[in-house]
């Protein structure tokens, strides 16, 4: 049996999988397309050996390693993780959280309840249709490939990266990949970092391939890639990630706070930092 991965679906995630989606090592790995809620159980039940899982599943499922050097972030605006309201935040009571998402609830928690100091807002989670969403509730959480079609000028729209990044002064990370507790992944190791470095030299093929079901012009897929994400883990990223577990574990939205653990590129040793 090969290394089992669960990859997100969105378009956020394309340059990191490129490999594994439509390049040199697309027979190696057994790959399942998730949300990515679904690729954190599917990670912590063992079924995956490898997952791209949200960021704040990392501090809620023991054991995991983290691969250096990859994620998916935001130095500043992120285009596909929108709060959406119909009303004034002042007078939020209702909001629909996408069901598939973990870490941009716990973004939109801290927004709300600890930047705006917020409270008595009632949470609930629905399937990511924008339409619906904004037609039940007074606002909604919308991530991934839906917030591309939600209309622009109609609604109050917030960037939750860019908010984070108005009162921290940090980037966000979204996302990134991690190794269950007892996997080896032996030289296959390498593959993720060379994988990333392929998909975002092949960003005009992704944008080809990807803007007609998304209703987008290529242009605006290259630019969303290029832009708007980041695929590191830098020292600015990292320092984004451990602010952000900080006040997570603050609003009790986790355990208490567990420091990032590395899965080593170059030995079987492992090592952590906080």
């Amino acid at each position: 049996m090969g290394i089992r991965i669960s990859f997100i679906e969105f378009l956020n995630s394309v340059p990191l999988g490129w490999n594994f989606l439509e390049g040199l090592h697309h027979e190696e790995f057994e790959i399942s397309r998730d949300v990515p809620s679904e690729c954190a159980r599917l990670l912590a039940q063992g079924t995956v050996d490898i997952g791209l899982i949200p960021a704040i599943e990392y501090q809620r499922i023991p054991g995991l390693r983290v691969l250096p050097n990859i994620s998916i972030s935001a130095k500043k605006e992120a285009r596909t993780v929108l709060f959406v309201s119909r009303v004034p935040l002042t007078e939020l009571k209702t909001i629909a959280i996408d069901a598939s998402s973990r870490t941009s609830v716990a973004l939109l928690r801290i927004f709300l309840e600890k930047f705006l100091e917020l409270q008595d807002i009632q949470y609930e989670e629905h399937p990511p249709a924008p339409e619906r969403m904004l037609a039940n509730f007074d606002a909604a959480l919308i991530i991934g490939n839906p917030a591309f079609r939600v209309p622009r000028g109609k609604f109050f729209l917030h960037d939750l990266a860019s908010e984070w990044n108005h009162f921290t002064g940090l980037p966000f990370v979204f996302a990134f990949w991690a190794v269950r507790e007892g996997v080896d992944l032996g030289e296959k190791v390498h593959v993720f970092q060379r994988s990333k470095e392929a998909g975002l030299l092949a960003v005009p093929q992704i944008a080809k391939l990807y803007a007609p079901n998304l209703g987008l012009t290529e242009s605006e897929v290259e630019e969303y890639i290029l832009e708007n994400l980041d695929y590191s883990l830098d020292k600015d990223n990292l320092a984004g990630l451990s602010l952000f577990f900080d006040y997570a574990a603050e609003l009790g939205l986790t355990p208490a706070v567990k420091p990032l653990t590395f899965y080593s590129l170059s030995s079987p040793n492992i090592r952590s930092i906080r």
